[in-house]
């Protein structure tokens, strides 16, 4: 992206936050989440079906076009722009004319109107009573027409009783162009909709980190896996990032969107709707299954082998296995403990995977190194299978609902010599990234470009086996012989040892004695500090 169209985007998303603070202060964000980030799609939705109108107005006027319909057609002209094939065809949302954005703008200070339709040729009235119903029945319409967005809107406008403060919004919202430079809604709107989730999950605090997880490490993980083509798989997808990263990641190499395919699971229905509007609004073909459900014990993609899985489940989630049988098939290296689901996922992922596949998640710490409830030996067994690839140590502070310190487990179905990469057999790579990154605010620390290229770049090297050297207190290789003498303890700061001190060439001994009589002359200037202070308490009175 152009550095002028990225500035644009950026000023665009603090100016749109600002102002809708502003407009709606009586709602809490995880109500106010669903109320900007609906009248967003609608945005989307319109705009995208009103850029296709507009191509198809120059096409049946242009005498070059196959689409051209004659100098004197305006009536049927006006007939075809209504025709849902033209729109469906270029997989455009058709979007009927109570829900186009400019229809909803110029209605929502009316307390009660009525809009005239025409469908298949037919015309029929429309009447709404307040904006709130409006926007309800728009999206209504939406979904009805679309079944692809069946049960994915969210139509409570009316009940939320804010149609004092929806218009505001509304014109804000409409301030968001379809069209910069290059750029289009999709492009436009999608950035808009990703800001927005994340400032969400921050005013959100604990709560709102179950659906977004930090862009930065979001992008670590699919900059290691490289998915280029094939199945991506999500077992507890929130609101979609590894989704949205992905495509991007296939979109910067050269790719084009539909070289992958994307699977989804997620339990809690509000956020299921938000990561199917994610995938809506940039154009994504998606499958999330037929519902919000449990990943444990409604599995919505029994049959499928993903060639790259992604994941950032809940840590060390307890009362995971109500319903789950402990002879259940995914269970191959160890029955996880009622008391941590940490490795019940992994497990899940590990029976999705394809022969070939990859797949990272996000894990506690303490599932590298816990002996407790049965988790040792599952995580002995999955090392003696040799499935683990890589371990990343994280610094702190990167999430907003956790301070608890988290990993990146790595594994592989294969790790035999493939498409440029060397035979690994027997080898996991450590990389303990725990001094990366900067302090981005007060509690948050993020990862830098160059952090993320740091450690991606040493993950390469390693598989190709080139330009690759251990480098004490970051990366080291080691061997299944190395892990068996550390208790199949995964945690990369023991394998990776301490980083080496730059020699200042000042010997111990004058650096020991400098040190020693530069701390008593500071003592003895304390001491004359502290006497100096007791006597002048004493000249006024104070102390003995």
């Amino acid at each position: 992206m152009k550095q002028e169209e990225q500035q644009f985007l950026n000023d665009l998303d603090k100016r749109l936050w600002t102002m809708a603070n502003k407009l709606l202060p009586m709602l809490d964000a995880a109500v106010y989440k669903h109320v900007v980030l609906g009248l967003i799609f609608l945005k989307y939705v319109s705009d995208s079906f009103k850029e296709r109108r507009a191509e198809l107005q120059a096409a049946f006027t242009d005498p070059n076009n196959d689409y051209y319909l004659g100098d004197d057609s305006a009536e049927l002209i006006e007939q075809e722009l209504e025709a849902r094939d033209y729109y469906t065809e270029k997989n455009v949302f058709w979007v009927p004319a109570l829900a186009r954005w400019d229809f909803l703008q110029a209605n929502a200070k009316v307390a009660v109107g009525t809009v005239l339709q025409v469908k298949n040729g037919k015309t029929t009235e429309y009447k709404f009573n307040g904006i709130g119903r409006l926007l309800d029945d728009a999206l209504e319409a939406v979904e009805k027409e679309n079944p692809k967005l069946k049960g994915v809107l969210e139509k409570d406008y009316a009940r939320k009783q804010i149609d004092s403060a929806l218009p505001g919004l509304i014109d804000l919202i409409a301030e968001i162009p379809f069209k910069h430079g290059t750029l289009h809604a999709k492009d436009i709107l999608g950035h808009v909709y990703e800001y927005f989730l994340g400032e969400f999950a921050m005013a959100e605090g604990k709560k709102g980190g179950q659906y977004y997880t930090p862009k930065s490490i979001v992008t670590l993980i699919v900059e290691m896996l490289e998915p280029y083509q094939g199945r991506v798989y999500d077992p507890c997808c929130g609101s979609g990032g590894f989704f949205v990263q992905s495509e991007k990641f296939v979109e910067e190499h050269g790719g084009r969107i539909g070289q992958i395919s994307v699977y989804g699971q997620e339990s809690n229905p509000t956020t299921w709707r938000l990561a199917s509007m994610n995938m809506a609004i940039r154009g994504m073909d998606f499958d999330f299954g037929k519902e919000p459900a449990s990943t444990y014990t409604r599995d919505q993609h029994p049959d499928l082998s993903a060639d790259y899985i992604m994941a950032n489940p809940p840590f060390n989630m307890k009362e995971w296995n109500a319903g789950v049988k402990d002879d259940d098939p995914r269970w191959k290296y160890g029955i996880p403990p009622a008391s941590n689901a940490n490795f019940a996922w992994m497990q899940h992922m590990i029976h999705h995977l394809a022969p070939h596949g990859s797949m990272a998640l996000l894990l506690a710490n303490g599932s590298m190194s816990s002996n407790t409830n049965n988790e040792g030996e599952i995580r002995k067994a999955l090392i003696e299978a040799d499935l683990i690839e890589c371990m990343v140590a994280l610094p702190g502070q990167l999430f907003t609902n956790t301070q608890i310190p988290a990993c990146i487990w790595f594994l592989t179905r294969s790790k035999s010599a493939r498409n440029g990469t060397r035979d690994r057999k027997n080898e996991t790579l450590f990389i303990d990234a725990r001094n990366l990154g900067y302090m981005k605010d007060r509690v948050l620390r993020d990862f830098a470009p160059d952090d993320i290229r740091k450690i991606a770049d040493t993950f390469h090297a390693w598989k190709k086996g080139e330009n690759y050297a251990d480098e004490a207190g970051f990366c080291k290789t080691a061997k299944l012989e190395d892990i068996k003498k550390h208790d199949y303890v995964l945690t990369p700061g023991r394998y990776v040892g301490a980083a080496e001190q730059e020699a200042d060439g000042e010997p111990f001994e004058e650096k020991m004695a400098r040190l020693t009589a530069q701390l008593n002359e500071q003592f003895g200037e304390s001491a004359r500090l502290e006497a100096m202070i007791r006597e002048n308490l004493a000249r006024l009175g104070y102390g003995g």
